[in-house]
């Protein structure tokens, strides 16, 4: 596999990735239950196979 290819296969994953994830979030938020003026969300990757565990915490600011 050529870099290029990699590098596209990535791309597409992580846009897959960010944009199921928003939509998830922007669901959460519209159900309500949400006490507070952020949502503390936590994002996990793992890889088959392999030791890959990178974990990114971050907070959303609720409208």
């Amino acid at each position: 596999m050529s870099e290029d290819a990699f590098n596209m296969s990535i791309r597409k994953f992580l846009k897959e990735v960010g944009i199921t994830s928003q939509r998830k979030i922007e669901d959460t938020v519209r159900e309500g239950g949400i006490g507070g003026k952020k949502l503390k969300v936590r994002m996990t990757l793992t890889a088959e196979g392999t030791g890959l565990n990178h974990v990114v915490d971050g907070e959303i600011e609720l409208p």
